[in-house]
């Protein structure tokens, strides 16, 4: 899988799998688990979970997808903004490994804004990364000025990644924020890249798809990774769908197809909020 580099120079995967819904009903979690475990023998070692996620379900359903095969993973968790604070998210993360069954997490993220100061977070990030129980931390849902924030706080240079919502339907944090974090070389990590597949009937995607002879969600996947510094983290339970994912780090697209799409998804002409889910 290829890989690019965050602030501190560790690499990270550019595409993974998300776990947003899972562990919510106890009849799925082998299908999820099964599927995440097809997901890294097609290469897809980074796993995108959260302490939110089926309040903590979708941890226990990565624990059980990584038996045995932790060495594998590149974990992704995050941390409720209300246990951001300096002690308490000391005690979150420790519940999220034992609910990961690990002793540590490649990539820990506040999940969003809350009311705890992002310097006494920081703090607590760099505690952990101290202690050996995350590698790298970083940040969801902030948007430019968030940043902006956070890159004047203390332990904001150690920020490696900013997790947001981004694909071809929701392209306005190409207006001012996807910029401003390459130019600070950190990546974006583009949630629900399939807008939850409801844009894969677009006439002009199913057209790109048509002619280079793949899927929709294919070429929606290729047009992300395509550009530097993106990682996408899709999320799929049927084989046939972990397998479509996969395969689109082999899809191409073309300077025509890219018209095509910027016709149907036309990019930002103003400064918009920031798009959560």
């Amino acid at each position: 899988m290829r890989t690019l580099s965050m602030p501190g120079g560790r690499s990270i995967p550019v595409l993974g799998q998300g776990t947003w819904n899972m562990g919510e009903d106890p009849a799925e979690r082998d299908r999820e688990a099964d599927a995440l475990r097809l997901g890294l023998d097609l290469g897809l070692c980074l796993i995108d979970t959260a302490e939110m996620y089926g309040e903590g379900g979708a941890e226990r359903v990565v624990a059980q997808a990584l038996a045995g095969r932790r060495e594998q993973a590149y974990i992704v968790s995050k941390v409720y903004p209300h246990n951001a604070g300096r002690r308490a998210v000391q005690e979150a993360c420790e519940r999220s490994l034992r609910r990961l069954g690990t002793d540590r997490i490649e990539l820990y993220l506040l999940h969003w804004r809350g009311g705890v100061p992002l310097a006494e977070t920081f703090e607590g990030f760099e505690a952990l990364k101290a202690a050996g129980k995350i590698v790298d931390y970083g940040v969801s849902n902030f948007d430019r000025d968030d940043m902006l924030e956070a890159h004047a706080t203390a332990g904001g240079a150690g920020v490696a990644v900013n997790q947001v919502l981004y694909n071809l339907a929701r392209r306005g944090v190409e207006w001012d924020l996807l910029p401003w974090c390459r130019q600070h070389g950190v990546p974006l990590m583009a949630y629900s890249p399939l807008e939850q597949a409801g844009m894969l009937g677009v006439a002009a995607l199913r057209a790109v798809a048509s002619l280079r002879g793949v899927t929709p969600a294919q070429v929606a996947l290729a047009w992300l990774l395509r550009q530097d510094g993106i990682i996408a983290i899709p999320k799929a339970v049927s084989a046939r769908h972990v397998r479509e994912n996969a395969a689109a780090v082999g899809v191409t697209l073309e300077a025509e197809d890219l018209a095509v799409l910027d016709t149907a998804f036309a990019p930002p002409r103003r400064a918009t909020p920031l798009a959560m889910r």
